[in-house]
């Protein structure tokens, strides 16, 4: 029954995940770095967003052989249900052209994904690909972890804006509310989790 109740808090988790980046790809006002890249390589090489994120993610996992990264449940469904998830929202969303429509789909687009963190990450399994991948080379390098998250996050970046993926305000907003969303999304449902 508890692995049940985790397991749906996690699937539950990744489906909004996907739904929070196709919001923010439709409001087209700036992606989180990550999107930036996904979207620059479904532009490049003509696959769909969510194709792109579940093939970055799948790649990611081939760096975690070196760093003896440990993967489970949670990083294998992390990798195959967030990119489906936004393409199918993609598909149900529609293109809006009215700025402040856009405004509000940015918004809740990064809200929905500071909760969505919270959600999947306080179900307790392993993490997913790049939060893996920040930690692995952290351990392996004895850097910080916030400075190879931070190094990481503006290289694909930076490679996702060559490639043609959308940088703006929304880039600008999602970096500075995503870290408070994301803190209060995990204390409540890893509260909620731990007391189960």
């Amino acid at each position: 029954m508890q692995h049940a109740r985790n397991l749906s808090q996690l699937v539950a988790g990744l489906l909004l995940y996907g739904l929070a980046s196709a919001l923010m790809v439709r409001a087209g006002l700036g992606l989180a770095p990550w999107s930036v890249l996904h979207q620059g390589l479904s532009q490049t090489l003509g696959i769909t967003f969510g194709t792109a994120t579940l093939a970055t993610g799948a790649v990611i996992l081939l760096t975690w052989i070196p760093l003896r990264q440990r993967v489970g449940l949670g990083t294998i469904a992390n990798v195959l249900v967030i990119g489906p998830a936004a393409d199918l929202s993609l598909w149900l969303l529609p293109v809006e052209s009215h700025f402040a429509l856009r405004l509000m789909g940015m918004l809740a687009g990064i809200f929905l994904t500071g909760l969505a963190s919270g959600i999947y990450i306080g179900a307790g399994y392993e993490p997913g690909p790049r939060d893996g991948l920040a930690t692995g080379i952290a351990r392996k390098t004895r850097f910080e972890v916030r400075t190879v998250r931070t190094a990481l996050e503006l290289s694909v970046l930076l490679v996702g804006m060559l490639l043609g993926g959308t940088v703006g305000v929304g880039t600008l907003a999602f970096a500075l509310m995503i870290g408070p969303l994301f803190q209060r999304s995990l204390a409540r449902f890893a509260y909620s989790f731990s007391q189960r």
